[in-house]
């Protein structure tokens, strides 16, 4: 995945976790979580699991979890 695609897919990201911040945490986890998985293309949701797994670089704590969430199922 290109550097720029990387770092679009983790401005929507944290966009999406701003949006569920404010809800209780493990709240705003699984709501950021069950978006990315209702509404980000299959694609998108791989090229975020994959910037994860090379240290998820300049995503916020809400969305880090909620794809880490994703990669565990």
């Amino acid at each position: 995945m290109s550097h720029n695609s990387a770092d679009r897919l983790v401005k929507m990201a944290n966009q999406i976790g701003k949006f569920f911040a404010a809800q209780r945490h493990s709240d705003a986890v699984a709501g950021t979580a069950e978006h990315l998985k209702k509404f980000w293309d299959p694609r998108m949701r791989a090229g975020i699991i994959d910037h994860v797994a090379q240290g998820g670089s300049g995503l916020d704590e809400v969305p880090l979890q909620a794809v880490q969430k994703l990669a565990a199922k």
